[in-house]
């Protein structure tokens, strides 16, 4: 399932926290992140649940997007 998400990743600083916080939490999903977009958006392919884990990680604030 894809996942989108609203973050508050605005530079190349925030991007590394929340890259190593990605790699730790999902090892087996594919992500990346869009800065050219006004919302920064997250994207998640994952066969996890994942709006949660993300919605309560404390490097980055994040909204899912329907």
């Amino acid at each position: 399932m894809i996942y989108v998400f609203k973050t508050s990743v605005d530079n190349s600083s925030k991007l590394e926290l929340a890259s190593a916080l990605l790699h730790e939490l999902l090892p087996e999903s594919l992500w990346n992140f869009d800065l050219e977009d006004c919302d920064n958006i997250l994207r998640v392919d994952s066969e996890l649940d994942v709006t949660q884990l993300l919605l309560n990680n404390t490097i980055f604030e994040c909204v899912e997007l329907e």
